[in-house]
């Protein structure tokens, strides 16, 4: 695992949170709802006093029709086919460490990920869409609905969003895996959601 000194120059996802809400035409709370946010709390993200975890970038990427690529600021000139190991640049989020491992604009996102050991296992999300995660080292617990499952190097899941989930590192190496996930560009997505569009603070 990286040491916490190598996630300094990391950029900031602060800046963009506010400018895609309301590009989104979404108000504070009702991008907080969506999200399963408080909106204090999300106003704290949006002015860099906490840090997201990757499923809450997920869960805005979604709500703001985009991805979590450019709600961290980054751009790519050209949607490239191949995706070079060189050009994966990794961002921390809540702990966790990811390197984009697929195209932007694309209905799928494809993520390379580290995750500590105690970093974010409480958290239980449902959202819309579908996830396929494949472990490559460490072991992962994941925990579908009612029903506990722990896979190894090799071991594979492809779930429903909608089912209440929640992964964390079962060692205390941590676990590192491949994860794509659908994403819901339409503009209509945050309808899909539940928020009505409103005025923007």
């Amino acid at each position: 695992m990286s040491s916490p000194e190598a996630f300094t120059e990391l950029p900031s996802v602060a800046p963009q949170l506010r400018a895609l809400r309301r590009r989104a035409s979404l108000t504070l709370e009702a991008a907080a709802g969506a999200a399963g946010l408080s909106p204090a709390h999300l106003s704290r993200l949006e002015t860099g006093q906490r840090q997201p975890s990757l499923p809450m970038l997920l869960a805005l990427a979604r709500i703001y029709g985009t991805t979590v690529s450019e709600l961290l600021g980054e751009t790519v000139a050209e949607r490239d086919a191949v995706v070079r190991a060189a050009d994966m640049e990794p961002t921390e989020a809540g702990g966790w460490t990811y390197f984009p491992a697929g195209a932007p604009g694309r209905g799928m996102q494809a993520l390379r990920v580290r995750v500590p050991h105690g970093s974010q296992g409480d958290i239980v999300r449902v959202h819309p869409g579908e996830e396929w995660l494949y472990v490559l080292k460490g072991r992962l617990r994941l925990r579908l609905g009612d029903t506990t499952h722990r896979l190894g190097p090799g071991d594979s899941a492809h779930f429903d969003s909608l089912t209440p989930h929640r992964i964390a590192a079962q060692d205390p190496a941590g676990v590192e895996l491949l994860f794509v996930h659908t994403l819901l560009q339409s503009p209509t997505a945050t309808l899909c959601l539940g928020p009505t569009p409103g005025e923007t603070p």
